[in-house]
């Protein structure tokens, strides 16, 4: 490891600290990129391609614009994607067509994070001590966004680990900062220390030299060697086991909870988490269990991959019972009508990746399935008249019907539209009649008619609802 761009890459890291550690992205995401590509390329001056660097720079100007215009989801995902382009279109001497490019692209931003730590090892020439890291990095990394996945999503293991350290935590070493700094050293090592990998053109079904063709071709492989994924399917196979116990106590047993802690309060917080750390663990499953590699063919790492993602899908039953637990409290929205449709996907995609790897099918085979079971869904959804199933679902289960509940919020059922009348018919029948309500129903009343006016805007939902106000209308006294 180069001592000078060991001190780039610290001084990377330190920026980054002071720019987002406890702060707000916006424009510091701008001023990091910048400062970003200036030492990248102060540190690979020597192996540039010249001629590309105009399109390089226009590539990450452009590519930064939308961050500084807003910093979003997409503005972030526009930088990077500029600052990794522009990287490897510059210092990538095998980028002779756009697959190698994205190919590129792929083991730069999500391969080559990981370089670091084998970089760092390899500098002691201690072969013994590489492998034994690499066999873990993988389980111990993983192991560790698990934790705090869970504890974010436990309020009771909160409480456990809060008393095993009742001290000041100010007093020792954040470990949030410490992974901080370790994540961001990770991010920027690759753009400082360029290493590309050779892509060769493989025949199918023909021989494959031994002289042209290493056994072992790189750090990717060793990562997810057989050591590494029996090693990590043991760990998680653990730390899932404590949530799905905590699950099965609490949860589905309706065990007394601790002090403080609400059933609501225990399902909400763990309804979303638990839904990333299911989409991690199948992210991981499939990387292990890619097709040809060491273990597919393991009859070691086969039952520890069917009992971890067993437990991925009782997370994710876990996360709708949940997430039906808090409805019932706090009633319904679009939003969490989506929860519940994206959480059945994610349930249905594990699945799915369970019988990949029991029928050997092809990743191929696996995408194809999911689009073909997205679509369904789609389809369905989009006969469902989501505005009413949830108007008469808040107005059945308010306090003021069922005795229970939470308090009606006529502003969200207004909020609705007209489909949702029907509701705020019976909510004004029960006890929320009053002027300013009724003017706002009728309000409704008259943009559902306006609606249907012409035949060019007609629907069968539309008329449905037509009906219905005509009947009512009709059985009204006076």
């Amino acid at each position: 490891m180069p001592p000078a761009k060991a001190a780039a890459a610290l001084t990377l890291a330190a920026l980054a600290d002071w720019l987002f550690y406890d702060q707000n992205a916006g424009l510091s995401v701008v001023l990091f990129a910048v400062a970003l590509a200036g030492v990248s390329l102060a540190s690979n001056f020597g192996h540039l391609a010249r001629h590309r660097l105009l399109m390089a720079g226009a590539i990450v100007v452009a590519g930064l614009l939308p961050a500084l215009e807003e910093f979003n989801a997409a503005s972030l995902a526009f930088a990077v994607l500029a600052l990794g382009a522009a990287l490897t279109l510059t210092t990538n001497p095998c980028l002779d067509s756009v697959a190698k490019g994205a190919a590129s692209l792929v083991d730069l931003l999500l391969v080559s994070p990981f370089r670091l730590f084998r970089d760092v090892v390899s500098a002691f020439s201690l072969p013994g001590l590489t492998k034994g890291f690499i066999l873990w990095l993988v389980p111990l990394l993983l192991g560790t966004v698990f934790v705090f996945l869970f504890v974010a999503a436990n309020p009771v293991l909160e409480i456990w680990i809060s008393q095993l350290n009742p001290g000041n935590p100010a007093a020792s070493l954040s470990l949030g900062r410490t992974l901080f700094w370790i994540l961001a050293l990770a991010l920027v090592w690759p753009f400082i220390h360029v290493k590309w990998r050779h892509y060769t053109n493989v025949v199918p079904n023909g021989p494959r030299s031994s002289a042209r063709d290493p056994a072992e071709p790189d750090h990717f492989i060793d990562l997810f060697g057989a050591g590494s994924i029996l090693r990590s399917l043991i760990l998680f196979n653990l730390l899932f086991s404590i949530q799905t116990i905590l699950d099965a106590i609490y949860l589905w047993g309706n065990a007394t909870l601790p002090a403080a802690i609400t059933y609501a309060s225990y399902a909400h917080r763990g309804a979303y988490p638990l839904i990333v750390t299911a989409l991690l663990a199948a992210a991981f499953v499939l990387l292990a269990m890619r097709p040809g590699g060491p273990a597919e063919q393991s009859r070691v790492i086969r039952p520890l991959v069917y009992v971890w993602v067993g437990q991925n899908v009782l997370l994710v039953i876990s996360s709708m019972l949940r997430l039906d637990l808090y409805v019932q409290t706090y009633l319904l929205t679009y939003w969490r009508v989506a929860a519940f449709v994206w959480m059945l996907l994610v349930a249905v995609g594990l699945i799915l990746i369970l019988v990949r790897i029991v029928l050997r099918a092809s990743n191929e085979w696996l995408v194809r399935t999911n689009l073909l079971v997205l679509t369904i869904l789609l389809y369905v959804c989009s006969l469902v008249n989501f505005a009413a199933v949830i108007a008469d679902y808040n107005v059945g289960h308010s306090r003021a019907a069922s005795g229970s509940g939470a308090n009606l919020d006529m502003d969200y059922l207004i909020q609705l539209g007209p489909q949702a009348l029907p509701a705020i018919d019976r909510a004004i029948q029960l006890r929320y009649a009053n002027p300013v309500l009724v003017s706002r129903r009728n309000s409704l009343v008259e943009q559902q008619r306006q609606q249907m006016a012409s035949w060019r805007s007609w629907g069968f939902r539309g008329w449905r609802l037509r009906r219905f106000l005509d009947r009512q209308q009709t059985n009204a006294p006076g």
